[in-house]
């Protein structure tokens, strides 16, 4: 994936324009242990003037193969999104949950990087990238988080198998200061999340400033309107699309609305079809797992 390897901006990328109100956070406190990690999320839509399905071949195929060659990955998966993705989450008053039919996402480029030297290694590979993405995506947009914004939570032991998940994305609300919607995220959401025993996979990211230099392929469009962005991301893992379905129907969720309606504007929840998983633990695989 063209600069995995990029800087990101991380410096001055973390500097965000003043917002104007800071509505208060409720620290929540769990036991669920967590890892910091350097990640981003490339998010893919697939050309449209081609079969969907041809696309998503190709992504997990030969595409593939050059990003998982690239050095520095800690982990490299694909998640393909279902082609029918309306949006999990319940309906919240003053909130878009329902996932806009021209703006869907086609699938998420989830990586993870070992260090921050990895940043600036793989040119060999992302002028491969650079070549390939035109042939299978429309549009690519990349979202990058540090350490201390990018987390996995060990909600589950690690030989725990999820056989679906949900990518939730979050866009926040007009007015809220971004220093507390971060807050909102890492110290009151997902905790809640955590504690609630009913995910098998839990990670959170709060994105940095999004800016297209960081992602600017040639001949593929990067179009992303400041109204239309996302800050923040969660993916959650379940054991099967029962235990998926019971969670969004909770009242563990149900309860979430209000604060949600405070400090966001849009909660997008997409459905996985199925997750790849090319590098894993620092190592390319052979052949991807599920």
């Amino acid at each position: 994936m063209k600069r995995i390897l990029i800087l990101w901006g991380l410096i001055a990328s973390t500097t965000a324009p003043a917002q104007n109100t800071a509505p208060a956070t409720k620290k929540v406190t769990t036991d669920v242990k967590s890892e910091k990690h350097l990640s981003s999320s490339i998010l893919l839509w697939m050309r449209t003037d081609k079969p969907r399905q041809a696309g998503m071949d190709r992504w997990k195929g030969p595409h593939s193969k050059i990003i998982s060659a690239t050095k520095g990955l800690e982990e490299y998966r694909q998640l393909h999104l279902a082609e029918t993705n309306p949006g999990l989450w319940p309906a919240i008053p003053g909130v878009e949950t329902a996932i806009p039919v021209e703006r869907k996402v086609d699938g998420l480029a989830d990586v993870t990087l070992k260090n921050v030297f990895s940043l600036f290694r793989g040119k060999k590979q992302t002028r491969l990238a650079y070549q390939d993405e035109v042939n299978l995506f429309k549009r690519t947009i990349l979202y990058a988080a540090l350490g201390n914004s990018s987390r996995w939570y060990a909600v589950a032991p690690t030989a725990g198998k999820n056989e679906t998940g949900s990518i939730v994305f979050l866009r926040i609300k007009e007015g809220v200061d971004r220093k507390a919607f971060s807050k909102f995220i890492t110290e009151e959401l997902t905790p809640t999340l955590a504690n609630t025993g009913a995910l098998g996979e839990l990670r959170s990211k709060v994105y940095l400033p999004w800016k297209q230099k960081q992602w600017d392929t040639p001949n593929v469009a990067h179009d992303n309107p400041e109204d239309l962005q996302f800050q923040a991301s969660l993916m959650l893992g379940f054991t099967d699309k029962k235990a998926m379905n019971a969670f969004f129907a909770s009242d563990a969720v149900k309860k979430l609305a209000d604060r949600l309606a405070i400090f966001c504007s849009a909660v997008h929840a997409y459905e996985i079809a199925e997750t790849l998983t090319f590098v894993k633990d620092g190592r390319q695989l052979p052949h991807y797992e599920k």
